[in-house]
């Protein structure tokens, strides 16, 4: 144990065994009824993924943010919205017309089953997982908040998922590693 933190505190470089791995899954994206996993996204350096809902107002605080973090590294680091809630407003339906309400340029994909939510222990909306990808399999690297300023981005001291993305495509162990998330708890079915 002794190496590995000397070798992350003289390299930075994060080590993959301390990371959480992921299953990969496949889910429905609502707005072109095609199919996403994470395999899907092999060539890329990672993936982020936001647990959201289409009614929670935490959500609608975080909508221009996460558009804009979706067009930013869409090659390296695609962004996946994972929508969970059981809920009657938070219908595959519900979330089709939502989506182009809001003109989402990321995959929104339905959970309704709750595995990928319950496989990474999502329980907020919004709530981000950054997933690193080691040679198609992919482990968590940040898990938490989107930053520390869901009402007023000009506020934001602390862009927890931005850092850890500029730590990833550096091939760096976030300064933070989890933060825990703000939002409207996704009810377990």
């Amino acid at each position: 144990m002794r190496t590995v933190l000397f070798l992350v505190a003289l390299f930075g470089v994060f080590p993959a065994i301390m990371a959480q791995p992921v299953a990969d899954f496949s889910l429905t994206n609502v707005v072109d009824g095609s199919k996403v996993s994470l395999a899907s996204y092999s060539s890329s350096a990672g993936v982020v993924v936001i647990f959201t809902t289409n009614a929670c107002a935490y959500d609608e605080y975080y909508r221009a943010r996460i558009n804009k973090l979706a067009n930013s590294h869409p090659d390296n680091v695609p962004v996946l919205l994972v929508n969970a809630s059981v809920d009657a407003p938070e219908s595959a339906e519900n979330m089709t017309k939502a989506a182009q309400k809001w003109g989402v340029s990321a995959p929104y994909l339905a959970d309704k089953d709750q595995s990928v939510m319950q496989s990474l222990g999502a329980t907020k909306s919004p709530q981000v997982f950054v997933l690193k990808n080691n040679g198609g399999k992919f482990a968590v690297l940040y898990s938490g908040a989107i930053d520390d300023n869901a009402q007023v981005e000009a506020d934001v001291r602390n862009a927890y998922l931005k850092d850890a993305i500029d730590s990833l495509l550096s091939n760096q162990k976030p300064a933070t590693t989890e933060v825990r998330p703000v939002g409207c708890t996704i009810r377990k079915k």
